[in-house]
């Protein structure tokens, strides 16, 4: 957690970019993100530049070159240790505007003939802070607030992307970061997985998973192989949209990833034989934006299931990037649970008969206000080619530790919150936050959750009556309700009833009025 004192700091840098001029919420994360990669820069060079001190030896890596620009490529010649936040930071506004603008932007867009991910998205970084005053303002906050801690930095990122969740449209990029916690520790990645979110956004699945596995797992940064697959190999997000590219580059690399796969890809248009079957994890919430046309869909797709709906067509992704014994744990509208299309049925046939569909955790209604009211579920499912669906566990999610209106309050202090509550939850405030007890009763969905009764708030439910329902998978088609016995007097006792009220009110009528004279 970042202390109130943080949390104030950047108050102040997204006040001073409101009142500077630049209002959107993306706009100012991504000028941010430009400014603490140059931070990050800079520390990464003196961090090389102490080191060949030390070894009294050449720097083995140098990131700012030596000597100035070639001649020609500026007006101003300048030496390239005044492009280091280090330096620059010292300058007087003016010049320090004129040093970022016209040498430092150009010197990060070269930047991408590195092979590194982060570098890669900085090729088209555009500088749109308008005024010398208020660069000065931002350097000056950044260069206060502490970067030395990962923890830190991660929750520090953390905090500025809620504020663009919190500033109106641009919240569909965030799923609450509860519910991501949530499906990760349903999958518990392990040190092995590669994990892809095919529509990654601002990354929080990745980092998610990043964070599950250095407290589950931390051999997996003591292990020199391990440790490569880590920072290398394991963790993969595609979007189309450059912006969410570089703001999930730096959350990545805030978190401590070092080189993630984070790349361009329009995921339901482009054919994906280079990513079939290379994923052991799908961790996703993709945008359900309605239909596509036939043309633009990629044929690998179609070829899954026919049909133009976004949400169909994601989960046919899905099953196309896992590897056999791959697993996926994603968010879908209620439509694709019930929805009666022929494409509908097929895909849910195949989930159900040719793959082994494992969960449908039915969330409540509110949960992606103030942006949408959707109802949603998670699917969890495992990829086999051959079946393995014995019985589907349901749990029907009331209340996530959140109101369920546009305001989303906490009904519960911060240690009851989320999946994995530091404290214990009584059954008053279970109520209140189910999700602790759909962590606990999924990890005895193989056991004691066989024997529940459907009119429990979770159960299971055998293959042979989803087939048998046209495998429907809404929850409230195999959950049964109990109505309470209540007993009711037979109509003759209730006119009689009347009748006796009536002569009683007479009576009390006539009493008042002689007494009244």
């Amino acid at each position: 957690m970042i202390s109130g004192e943080i949390k104030s700091q950047i108050d102040k840098i997204w006040d001073a970019f409101w009142s500077g001029g630049i209002s959107n919420p993306l706009e100012v994360i991504e000028q941010i993100t430009y400014l603490l990669f140059l931070r990050r820069l800079d520390d990464l060079h003196t961090l090389e530049e102490n080191k060949a001190n030390r070894l009294k030896r050449p720097m083995e890596r140098r990131i700012f070159p030596e000597g100035i620009f070639p001649e020609g490529l500026d007006i101003k010649k300048r030496d390239y240790d005044d492009l280091r936040w280090s330096r620059f930071k010292h300058f007087a506004a003016p010049e320090m505007f004129a040093v970022v603008n016209n040498h430092v932007f150009p010197f990060l867009r070269s930047l991408g003939g590195d092979d590194s991910t982060y570098a890669h998205h900085m090729k088209d970084a555009r500088f749109t802070i308008p005024t010398p005053a208020l660069l000065s303002k931002v350097v000056d906050l950044l260069d206060g607030v502490p970067m030395e801690d990962r923890d830190t930095k991660g929750d520090l990122y953390e905090y500025m992307l809620g504020k663009i969740a919190s500033a109106g449209q641009n919240g569909q990029f965030r799923t609450p970061r509860h519910i991501i916690r949530l499906m990760v520790e349903l999958t518990a990645p392990s040190p092995g997985d590669v994990i892809c979110d095919p529509a990654s956004g601002t990354c929080g699945y990745l980092v998610a998973a990043n964070e599950y596995l250095r407290s589950h797992h931390p051999e997996i940064l003591r292990d020199a192989k391990l440790k490569e697959h880590f920072h290398h190999q394991m963790f993969h997000g595609f979007d189309f949209d450059n912006t969410m590219l570089r703001i999930g580059s730096m959350n990545m690399l805030l978190h401590g990833v070092e080189n993630p796969d984070v790349r361009y890809k329009d995921s339901l248009a482009e054919e994906h034989s280079g990513d079939e079957e290379s994923y052991t994890l799908v961790l996703a919430n993709p945008p359900f934006a309605g239909s596509l046309d036939y043309e633009n869909t990629a044929k690998d797709l179609q070829a899954i299931v026919k049909t133009k709906k976004t949400e169909l067509l994601f989960l046919a992704l899905f099953l196309r990037l896992l590897k056999p014994g791959g697993r996926a744990a994603v968010i879908v509208p209620d439509g694709v649970l019930f929805g009666s299309s022929k494409a509908h049925k097929e895909l849910r046939r195949l989930l159900v008969e040719e793959q082994k569909l494992d969960a449908v955790i039915s969330l409540p209604g509110g949960v992606f206000k103030p942006y949408a009211g959707v109802s949603t579920a998670i699917l969890l499912f495992t990829k086999t080619n051959s079946g393995g669906t014995d019985f589907v566990w349901f749990y029907d999610v009331d209340a996530d530790g959140l109101s369920l209106d546009d305001k989303r309050a906490p009904l519960l202090s911060e240690d009851k919150l989320g999946a994995v509550p530091t404290a214990q939850l009584t059954a008053e405030e279970h109520t209140k936050n189910n999700l602790p007890d759909v962590l606990s009763r999924w990890r005895s969905r193989n056991t004691t959750e066989r024997e529940r009764s459907r009119t429990a708030q979770s159960f299971c439910v055998p293959k042979v009556d989803i087939a048998s329902q046209g495998y429907d998978l809404s929850l409230n088609r195999y959950k049964e309700v109990v109505h309470e016995e209540v007993e009711h007097l037979a109509p003759k006792d209730i006119l009689a009833n009347l009748a006796r009220l009536e002569v009683e009110i007479q009576q009390g009528m006539k009493e008042l009025k002689e007494m009244l004279g």
